[in-house]
């Protein structure tokens, strides 16, 4: 398994919505993206940590070189 890249929140909200994603609400500098049943919390950030993007991805059901390859598309 490759190791998770430093990404912004921006770039992580790219990449999910290429996943197939939607923003579903914001409140603040945290959101929330959508698709079906799954979810997760992206916090708008300038780098989010990879303690933080690991939960996030793993929240999201989306395994890490869907989303590397996703980041890099």
């Amino acid at each position: 398994m490759p190791s998770l890249p430093l990404v912004s929140g921006a770039e992580a909200v790219r990449a999910l919505k290429s996943l197939g994603f939607v923003v579903a609400r914001q409140r603040g500098s945290h959101i929330v993206m959508r698709k079906g049943s799954q979810g997760c919390v992206v916090p708008n950030h300038k780098e989010i940590k990879i303690g933080t993007l690991g939960g996030l991805l793993k929240q999201a059901g989306v395994s890490v070189e869907d989303f590397i390859a996703a980041l890099n598309a």
